[in-house]
Formats: C-alpha cells, sequence, structure tokens
C-alpha cells in the first residue's frame, strides 16, 4: 500500500486589491511562520518528515512567481528538494489575470477554478506553470493537482496533452471537484481516465457517517490512523492524504497551532512505525495501479470524530 501524503504549496496575499504591498508579507508568512529557522510553516513541515524518514508530494503553484519573480519560486523548491522530498505541479487559475503579460489575453476577469476555462486555456496555464517550474530548476513533473480540486474532464485532458501521466485533483467530498465526470469515474482510488492515472483524494466516513476528506488539519489523528488502519488491512493500491505549507499555524496568524503540529508528529511517527506505509526513495508514484474490485470507504469510529471536536474547541480558545 503505498501513502501519498500531499501538499499543496501556495502564497497568498489577503485579497487581490493591494498584491505588491502584501507580497513580501505574505511570502514570509506562508514559507516561513514567524521565523525563518523557527517558524511553523514550510521549514518544520520539512523538518519534522526528515526526522521521521517520511517522504511525501508537494504540489507546488508557480503562477505567482510569474508576477514576482522567479527568485520567489526557487526558494520554495530548493527548500522542499534539498530535503529530498518530491515536487511536482498545481496551479490556482485565480493568478492568470494577475501575470503582466497575461497567459490568456482574452481573459481579463478571474476565474477561480480551472474548470471555468476550455480545454485550451487549461492547457496553456499549465504549459505555463511547467515552464515556470522548469526556469525554476524543477525538471521531470508528472503529476498535477488543480486548486481547490476545481477540476473537470478538460482538466484530465490537458493534464494528458502537456505530457504529464498522473492527475490528483478529484475530492469526492468537495462539490466544486469534477461535476461533468461524477457517476462515470472511480471518485475514491486510483482509476484510469484517458491517459491519466487518477489519484483521487481519500476521503472517509466520520463517526456521524458523513464523507470527511483526510486532510491532516481538519482531522484528528485518531481518524487519520483508522483510514490507514484500513488500507493496510484491506490492501488498498494508495492513500492520498492532503495538507498544506501554512496548515501548521494558527489562521490569520505566523504562530503554530500546536494541536496541528502534535496531530502531524503523531501521524509521521505512525507512518514511521509501520513498515507496510515506509516510502520508498523513487517517485511516490511509481507502481500505483487501480484496484481490481470497488473497495468500501473506510469508517472512522466516534470516539475519534468526537476527539477532533474536541480539539477544534480547543483550538478556538487558543490565544491568536
Amino acid at each position: 500500500m503505498r501513502l501519498i501524503l500531499s501538499f499543496d504549496v501556495e502564497v497568498w496575499c489577503n485579497g487581490w486589491g493591494r498584491l505588491d504591498d502584501e507580497f513580501p508579507r505574505a511570502f514570509e508568512r506562508y514559507v516561513y511562520g514567524h521565523s525563518r529557522t523557527e517558524g511553523g510553516a514550510l521549514p518544520r513541515t520539512l523538518e519534522v518528515l526528515r526526522r521521521h524518514g517520511v517522504r511525501a508530494v508537494f504540489f507546488v503553484e508557480p503562477l505567482f512567481a510569474a508576477r514576482f519573480g522567479l527568485r520567489y519560486l526557487r526558494e520554495i523548491v530548493d527548500l522542499i528538494g534539498s530535503s529530498g522530498q518530491q515536487i511536482e505541479l498545481h496551479l490556482h487559475s485565480e493568478w492568470a489575470d494577475e501575470i503582466r503579460p497575461r497567459p490568456l489575453p482574452h481573459i481579463a476577469e478571474k476565474r477561480q477554478h480551472l474548470q471555468q476555462l476550455p480545454f485550451d486555456d487549461q492547457l496553456t496555464l499549465i504549459r505555463t506553470g511547467l515552464e515556470l517550474m522548469r526556469q525554476a530548476g524543477v525538471s521531470g513533473i508528472g503529476a498535477f493537482r488543480a486548486g481547490s480540486f476545481g477540476a473537470n474532464g478538460d482538466t484530465l485532458r490537458a493534464v494528458a496533452a502537456a505530457g504529464l501521466s498522473i492527475d490528483s485533483s478529484i475530492n469526492a467530498a468537495a462539490d466544486i471537484s469534477v461535476p461533468d465526470l461524477r457517476g462515470s469515474v472511480d471518485m475514491y482510488q486510483p482509476s484510469r481516465i484517458g491517459d491519466v492515472l487518477s489519484l483521487p483524494l481519500t476521503v472517509f466516513r466520520d463517526g456521524f457517517g458523513r464523507t470527511r476528506p483526510a486532510q491532516v488539519g481538519s482531522c484528528s489523528f485518531s481518524e487519520l490512523r483508522q483510514v490507514l488502519d484500513t488500507a493496510i488491512d484491506e490492501s488498498w493500491p494508495a492513500v492520498t492524504m492532503l495538507s498544506h505549507n501554512f496548515e501548521m499555524l494558527r489562521p490569520d496568524s505566523v504562530r503554530i497551532d500546536p494541536i496541528v503540529l502534535d496531530r502531524f508528529e503523531r501521524l509521521c511517527a505512525y507512518v514511521a512505525s509501520r513498515r507496510e506505509l515506509a516510502t520508498p526513495q523513487g517517485n511516490l508514484f511509481d507502481s500505483i495501479a487501480p484496484p481490481e474490485e470497488p473497495i468500501a470507504l473506510p469508517r472512522a469510529n466516534f470516539a475519534g470524530t468526537a476527539r477532533r471536536f474536541g480539539e477544534q474547541l480547543l483550538r478556538r480558545a487558543l490565544p491568536a
């Protein structure tokens, strides 16, 4: 069973009205947190992974660099690459109208999700992102994830047309994700969709029976562990979990969120303790194949879900 512990790496500027004024502060917060040496963002994430011997996949959003400069993108990918982690492509189409010259000159307004663009425009943005990553020194990209999982069938076709072989843009728990493909593709397990291997974000049923994505910042460790245990016991081909470069920071703050940090530490320690979850040194997507038979969603018990609610209450009580 292959664990794909994935991180979406992004920089946001608290709105679009004052990008140039906001970007320097936003870059420091989203990439480093409160300190370049001790902050709780990307360096802390990489340190925890390194200490536990866990490899992950970092889907890096590069379009912002076409506005603010490649040196910022290089700084991000150098941090990740120097830690031996895998780098792939992530795109938020909201950046397209902020770039000069615009990669889509016929579109001057915001398009929040890739699915709001036709096939040719999606392909143009994916190729633009790949070129920015190449200029930043990243080669060999083979996988893609749409921002906010806002993909559609054209997205997967554009991914293949751009020469990529893996897509991780499906999230069954997000209504925005591939609305035109629901009912015709596997939303939960690896599958072939056209010329790409689709690796959906893993979802599970929580203690109340509700569908929930396996995301570090929004699940208890107990829930995530139960997902992994189910996958091991039932010989799943893969589990895909989600986090972000800023997920261990308190909302709208540079301070570390101790609850999410503890959860992430426990998750990495658990992964390191299970030989079935050992991550190889090569491409983490190698040797993943669709299951031979349909697989039921895992279910977390009520205690694990109750733990999440308790942690959420405690997080709200923490000082800003």
